[in-house]
């Protein structure tokens, strides 16, 4: 039992440490300076909304050039959110 929960643990903070460590990198979130009422929220809830998108893309780029590619080029832009759209749409 307690090499069960061992490993629970280990896995939890596994992906913990992988999300954060894609925030801080992608969207260089430790370097925010958001602090008022609830906007550091509102930009969290966000950045995972992008980021999640960004996931479902299926092309084999650099989660941060996609981001970047994502602000210069209004047509890549627009395929990544028109996928997710697709996607939401199965999963009614």
């Amino acid at each position: 039992m307690p090499v069960f929960i061992a490993k629970a643990v280990r896995y939890h903070w596994a992906v913990e440490n992988n999300l954060h460590w894609m925030q801080v990198v992608i969207f260089k979130e430790d370097d925010s300076r958001l602090r008022e009422d609830y906007a550091a929220e509102n930009v969290v809830i966000m950045r995972h909304l992008a980021l999640n998108m960004l996931k479902k893309e299926p092309t084999k780029e650099i989660f941060r050039d996609k981001r970047l590619r994502t602000g210069w080029n209004q047509y890549f832009l627009i395929s990544i959110l028109s996928v997710n759209s697709f996607i939401a749409r199965l999963h009614w």
